[in-house]
This record gives C-alpha cells, structure tokens and sequence, in this order.
C-alpha cells in the first residue's frame, strides 16, 4: 500500500528572503505593485516545486502571504477595519499593509491593527477585529488566483485555509464586548461559499487549520465545532482538519467524530495521542500524522519514526498519511546552501527541504518501498544521533556541576523592593527612556559584515561602533531622555548577538524564518551545555556611559528568550537549558555592576508565548520561567535598578508571575490596543515599577505629543503615576533616524506635561 505524504505550509519569504526586500522595496516606492506580485508568483512556483521533488504528493496552496496567513484570511472574508478601506470600500494590496503597517503606498494613514504571537511561537499576525453587527463576504481572490496558478504549472494542490472557529477564537471584538461566538452562523455561509469556489476548480482536499483544538476550550466552542463543520461537509471535496503545536487532550473525542474526511495530528508535541487517535478514528477517515518536527532542526531519527508508526500503520493502512507536524513556516528553508556551518553540528540538522525528505522517507520505509537510498540514508541517520548523544561538544562536566550547586538563595534579591528604590538611581516623574536598540542603518550593517569578513581590523570596528554611539548618546542627550541606551549598533539581533558570544550555540548564515511581515530572524541553534567565555557588553557599555553623566542601561536578553528564540536542544529539558543561560547572565550582570552600570535590563518578550497551550501546564511552566530570571538578576546589590522588557503578552494571564520576577522596573507594548492590556494591572496591584508603551514603533506614523497624553493619562488611571515610566512600545532598531528623534522629542514634551499635570 502506498501512504500519501503531505506538507501543512512551507516558508514564503524566499531561499534569498526575496519577499522581504520586494516588500520593502515596495512600501518605498522602488518597485511597481506589478512587480511585487511578480516575485510573489515566483517564490511561490519555487516552494512548490521544492515540495514536489523532495517526493510530497499533495502540495499545499494558500500558505503564501503578504504579510501573514491570518490577515489574509480577514481579507478574503471581508472583514477589513473600515478606517483600512480605500474610498471605494474595495480591498486591495495596500490594504493588507495598512491594516499591518498603518501606511501603505496608496491611502491616508491610519492607526494599525493589533499584531500578536501565534499561540507559543515567536512568529506573529495581525489580530482581526470584529464588530457585533459584523458581515463577512468574499472579498479578497488570493487563495483561488494561486491555486489557479498551481495547477496552471501542474501540480496536485492542497488548498489551506485557516478554520472558520480558530479565526474567531483570534479575533478581538470591536468596540463593546460580545459573544464572539455568535458570528460564527454569519460566517459558516462565507466558508462554504469558499469551498463552493474551489470544488469548481476541481481540488480534492481542502486543509482547514484549526489550531485551537489544542486549547482548553470551554465547551460551547467544543460544541460549535461539531454543529459548524456539519454545516460545512460535502461530497465534492475532501476536508483535512488540521491542529498542531499540541495534543488534543479534551477536544480529541470531539475532533475524532467531526464530519470531515482526515484529521491531522502533531504527533511530536502529542506522542501519547498517536494510538488513542488511531483506535477513535471512523473507518472511512484518515489520519495525517505529524512526525517530523516542523518547529525545530534536529534530524529525525528516521528508524525510530518507522517503528512508531508501525502499528498504526498496521491497522490504518493507506489511511495513515505522513507529514511535518506543523507548517514549516517556523523552519529555514535549506540547509544544503549552509556552506559554512561546521561539518559536525551541520550533520545533525534538518531545514524544511530536509524535513520533507525526511517525511518521503519515512513513508518509503513504513510503505515496504524503500530502496538502497533509503536504508543509506536511516543507517547513517542512527549512527549521526548515536555519536552525538555521547558528543563533549554537546555536554560540559563544569556546567553540569555549577547547576547542582544552585540553591533558593541564588534567587533571592538582598532586600525587597521597597527598601531597594531608595537607593537606586534619581528621576523625575513620569522618567522617559527607551527600550534599548537605535536605527540600524545600512552603514552600520555593512561595517559589521565587513568585519566578519575580514575586511577591516578590530580597531577600526572598535572606532566606527563607538562613533556610532557617541552619536547615539548624543542625540538623546539633546532630546532629553532621562535614562539612555547605548543604541546596540554592534548588536544583529538581540538573541543572535549574545549566543554568539555563549558558548553551546551555533548559527547559520541563512537560517532565516520570518517573524512578521518583512522581519525575518536567524535563530541561533542551541546544540551544547551553554556558558560564558568572557564578558559580553561590558567595554560598549562602559563606554557608552564614560560620555554622559545620566545613567545608561545595560542591556541583555533573558534566559527564557535566549531559549524561545533559538532552535533548542531536545535531548535536555527546556528548564535545565533556561537554567544554563541564567548562569551566564548571572555573571554577565556582576561584571555590568562592578564596572559602574546602575541601571540593567534584561529583556523577556518570549515570557509569554512560551506558555504550554493547556492550562493545566502552566504553574511548573511558570515557575522555572520565573525562577531563571531572577537566577540572572539576583546577583545585583539593592543600588542596582534592574528592568525587563516584554512583547504583545496578555498581561492577565501571568501577571502574577510577572510580578514575582522581581524586577524593579517593566516595559511593556501597550500602544497598538490602545493601553487595554494594562486592565491586567488595574484588576492586580502590581507593586514595582511599570514604562507601558506610549507610542507604535512597528508603524512608521509618529505620534503627536496629545496622543502620548492620553494613553499617559488612561494609564495613570490604572497604575499610580508614581510608579509610571515613559517609553517607546519596542526597540526603534528598525525605523529611520529622522522619524525617531521627532517621536521621541514629542514623547519627551508629553512627559513633561504629564509631570506638570501631576504637580
């Protein structure tokens, strides 16, 4: 019997990030609309067939989008905000990008929707925004003018669209509060009118993602999933509903009796669920297993797949289908162009291209067809993973035994926080700062590569780093910030730049995956025992700070970012790696303290995200998240102010942990939902300090000075003003110098008003 191989999604930004710089190109008005959607369509042609000579049967079509899968999926319904709209109340590109961006090449700016993380990944979407009369049509062709294009071009395509109760369950209601809920019959008729479509265009298999069957859903959402796919079920076409990122734990008996033709599970994240699926499972159904890791880039242990999977192949057949466990949009695309990665490291990855090989040859094996190829390639597979199992590049004698020594009093601050504020640093009401990064020009990224290359010596990198700087704290100066950052010009990314300098990381020269929009990242990929060689920042900040008599931040990446946004081990648990990160940050902190540095912080916008998906999770989750934070920072003395960072959190959820890191000063993104995040401070009385964002910075429109009033003052409302800070929502490192300064000059002018309201 053969098995069918299937791919949920594949990376869109391009081998090259072509999309990335089309984009870009395109917003500043370099290249034609015309020629944006041209190397759209050749990207495109590109994945698809990469997927088919890697041996995948069904291809999918839909995963491509312009800026990310859920805004597309709130075009194609029609459900655009109205102040996004053109006059003509038509949807077009330009929407897309003012509904992300707050500006587009054509029509007026306007304030962008919210952007938040997908589930517990650190990749993000725009969140749809809905109102209780709202009327959902199809508006936006996109999904259909390339299917069109996939099997103009010959290929089996598998239409992916995002599910018609996870779509919802991501939007945010406009305006009043309701029942999201009760759009869901305005909407059903919207979906099988999409399926209506691409019956037409004779597809066969439709994927519905529905990631929020890994949730605990409350039971009327159980319940609307049976009613709403009875209403979408049909004999001209096949429908694959589609979870990942977890187990279905209490949706699996519902998912198993939805009146769909497959159901696909994350068998890497739900292992457990493999058999219990396969025995619940109508006979007329198949189930699409998800078996290589679509979220990391380990190699998958080919032979132990197959012998997994052996019994449930045994009773399902060729109803038991073979995949990736969830797109690989969260993966690189090909490790084969990594030309300069050690050969050792190099020989235990796998890229998405690999991944999906991996995926035909486990199907092969599991199949009896499999040639001398195959058994090559598991052979040489088992003894890879085998050698490093037992690798002393992978484990450290040193770090084993400094982590047994930890005990409660590494975590513990010398005093509380009210004795610690008397003796740390003086400031004004409302202090103003900002979260750490400045713009990175392209001078800046040329010198760091010229560099690396070779091409100029330490000192003259040395020379051009601290010019840039001193022009940093320069400017700051003259604006007036209270406490200042030294601008990060020596820093690619804020994870990338420290494991760099860690032992037990490695990188890639073109790991790219795309964060949201036209950022994309290369994460570092954690293989080894970590530690620090030698002091990371100390001589640029020390630096930074001889040229100002104001204090000047610190600035590190916490242990739990460091872990969330790299490729993690798997071979140790995600608590003993946070822990190892932390001691390294631990020592990094010392030496910033002993060389003068009042004032550090330590950024943790993946606190959040990394959240397990099932409540019942979260307090062990928490409370080793927690506890290697304040391993990083407990070894600063009272005088010592020590600040976090945090992304697009829903504050509620953890507020109480949030609390409990102890840090004495925390920045937050608040802006983009209007200050509403910070109800979780208002229902919670946080005792330390709190800077919620005042301004956007992922939208280049620069605030006016009366906006930052009032969120100050809708945010006074809730949090004493006493204990307010003034700063930007993130990093400014991806906006222009000319619009930052006249940002924070207006940001700077608010406060001062703000104090002067309080006085």
């Amino acid at each position: 019997m053969t098995i069918t191989t299937h791919n949920l999604g594949f990376p869109r930004i391009g081998l090259k990030r072509q999309l990335k710089f089309a984009q870009e190109s395109y917003w500043q008005g370099k290249i034609t609309q015309d020629e944006l959607l041209g190397i759209g369509a050749e990207i495109r042609a590109e994945n698809w067939q990469l997927q088919k000579a890697a041996g995948i049967d069904l291809i999918p079509v839909g995963d491509f989008a312009w800026y990310d899968q859920v805004l597309t999926t709130s075009a194609l319904l029609g459900a655009i905000p109205a102040r996004h709209l053109p006059a003509d109340g038509k949807i077009n590109l330009d929407t897309l990008f003012r509904c992300a961006r707050g500006q587009a090449p054509s029509g007026d700016c306007c304030s962008a929707s919210d952007m938040t993380k997908w589930f517990n990944t650190n990749y993000h979407y725009i969140v749809p925004e809905l109102s209780e009369d709202q009327q959902f049509s199809v508006q936006w062709t996109q999904l259909f003018e390339e299917l069109e294009q996939a099997q103009q071009l010959g290929y089996n395509a598998k239409p992916v669209l995002l599910g018609p109760l996870s779509y919802l369950w991501l939007a945010k209601c406009s305006g009043n509060e309701f029942d999201k809920l009760a759009l869901l019959e305005r909407l059903l008729p919207v979906y099988a009118d999409i399926l209506n479509r691409l019956a037409s265009s004779n597809v066969e298999w439709v994927q519905l993602d529905e990631p929020i069957l890994s949730l605990d859903l409350p039971a009327q959402w159980q319940q609307a999933f049976e009613r709403s796919y009875h209403q979408l079920q049909r004999r001209d076409i096949k429908l694959l509903v589609a979870s990942y990122f977890g187990g279905y734990g209490n949706n699996l008996y519902t998912a198993s009796r939805l009146p769909v033709a497959g159901l696909h599970l994350d068998a890497v994240s739900a292992p457990d669920e493999l058999e219990k699926l396969a025995d619940q499972l109508p006979p007329h159904k198949i189930l699409s297993v998800g078996i290589v890791n679509g979220r990391n880039v380990w190699r998958n242990h080919l032979s132990q797949s197959v012998a997994r999977l052996e019994a449930t192949y045994a009773k399902l057949g060729n109803r038991l289908w073979i995949a990736p466990s969830c797109s690989l949009l969260h993966s690189p695309i090909d490790l084969d162009v990594e030309e300069n990665l050690d050969p050792e490291i190099r020989s235990w990855l796998a890229f998405g291209k690999q991944k999906l090989a991996e995926v035909s040859a486990i199907a092969q094996v599991l199949s009896g067809k499999g040639d001398e190829t195959t058994a090559t390639l598991i052979a040489t597979v088992d003894k890879i993973v085998e050698e490093r199992s037992i690798s002393l590049r992978v484990h450290n004698r040193d770090v084993q035994q400094r982590l047994q020594k930890i005990d409660q009093s590494w975590l513990q601050r010398s005093e509380p926080f009210a004795k610690r504020r008397s003796k740390q640093i003086t400031l004004p009401a409302f202090p103003t700062t900002t979260i750490g990064s400045f713009p990175q020009t392209g001078e800046i990224r040329s010198i760091r590569r010229r560099y690396r290359q070779g091409d100029i010596s330490a000192a003259e990198y040395q020379q051009v780093i601290q010019n840039e700087i001193a022009f940093a704290i320069e400017r700051q100066e003259q604006i007036g910030l209270d406490v200042l950052v030294h601008g990060e010009a020596e820093r690619n990314d804020m994870v990338e730049y420290f494991g760099e300098l860690l032992q037990g990381y490695a990188f890639t020269a073109t790991g790219w995956v795309q964060s949201y929009g036209s950022r994309c990242v290369k994460p570092p990929i954690i293989y080894g025992d970590v530690h620090r060689p030698e002091p990371m920042t100390v001589e640029w900040i020390r630096y930074a700070q001889s040229l100002t008599e104001k204090p000047v931040k610190g600035m590190l990446t916490g242990p739990v970012t460091m872990l969330g946004w790299a490729f993690p081990r798997e071979d140790i648990s995600r608590e003993t790696c946070a822990r190892q990160i932390a001691l390294a940050l631990r020592d990094e902190v010392a030496d910033l303290q002993a060389a003068g540095i009042k004032v550090i912080q330590i950024d943790e916008p993946a606190l959040r995200e990394g959240l397990p998906l099932k409540q019942s999770q979260w307090p062990a989750y928490l409370r080793w998240a927690v506890d290697a934070f304040r391993l990083s920072t407990a070894v600063a003395d009272s005088a010592t102010q020590i600040h976090t960072h945090m992304c697009y959190s829903q504050f509620n959820d953890i507020i109480e942990a949030i609390a409990e890191l102890d840090a004495d000063v925390i920045t937050i993104e608040t802006a983009r939902s209007a200050m509403k995040l910070l109800q979780a401070f208002e229902e919670f009385t946080y005792p330390n300090e709190i800077g919620p964002g005042v301004y956007d910075i992922h939208s280049p429109n620069v605030p006016t000075v009366d906006s930052i009033v009032e969120l100050l003052s809708e945010a006074s409302q809730r949090i004493p003003a006493s204990q307010l800070w003034v700063n930007p929502d993130c990093g400014l490192k991806t906006r222009g110098w000319p619009e930052v300064e006249a940002a924070l000059v207006k940001m700077v002018e608010a406060a001062k008003q703000a104090r002067a309201e309080l006085a």
